[in-house]
């Protein structure tokens, strides 16, 4: 994926020239380009398919030689959305800020991990809920929130299924709504803790 590191490095730095997309901020760029690539591998339908990796990026360079100046200005207009969505969905928590809330969230994901692992299929049904995010304008932090949301319904959903379909049916469409409403919500949805030492020396 260095090809879209490259494309959107230069965009992102000109956006915002505060940005150390290789140092400090390096944890940015590498979100929005998992963002870039979900978004693409929607819009060119792309989800659920084997190698769709390949193939996105065979795609994003065929449309570089072909059409320099549309991608230039796709680029151009989605790294501003994007940004737009990065101050508004993610939220730094400095210190213990918060702490009693997130704590709640926290040992949720934990107790979902041992079953996530488990899932076969687990990267299709991050892409499906990928999908759902992009489709409603959700188009910043897309892999961290799907695998999230499907987290918390694991965590949170103890009931027991005959199958591992019947299962899977319902961890999917119970994410998929949850999707949807977090889409049509306001706020920050991806809180980034950091330590309140390095905030003040960073200040």
């Amino acid at each position: 994926m260095n090809f879209i590191k490259i494309l959107l490095s230069e965009k992102l730095k000109n956006k915002n020239p505060m940005l150390d997309l290789f140092g400090a901020d390096r944890k940015v760029l590498q979100i929005a380009c998992q963002d870039l690539t979900n978004y693409l591998k929607v819009h060119w339908n792309l989800i659920g398919k084997e190698a769709n990796e390949w193939e996105l990026v065979d795609k994003l360079e065929e449309f570089y030689q072909n059409e320099p100046k549309e991608l230039e200005e796709f680029l151009d207009l989605w790294t501003s959305m994007w940004l737009k969505k990065w101050g508004e969905r993610v939220k730094l928590l400095i210190g213990k800020e918060d702490s009693t809330k997130w704590d709640k969230v926290t040992k949720t994901l934990s107790k979902a991990e041992p079953l996530w692992r488990k899932l076969p299929n687990r990267k299709e049904l991050q892409e499906v809920v990928i999908s759902t995010l992009v489709k409603n304008g959700e188009i910043c932090g897309t892999s961290i929130l799907a695998e999230n949301l499907l987290k918390m319904e694991l965590g949170e959903n103890e009931k027991n299924y005959s199958t591992e379909r019947e299962q899977t049916l319902n961890l999917v469409n119970n994410t998929l709504r949850r999707a949807r409403e977090l889409s049509r919500s306001r706020g920050p949805l991806i809180f980034v803790r950091i330590d309140k030492g390095y905030y003040n020396n960073f200040l």
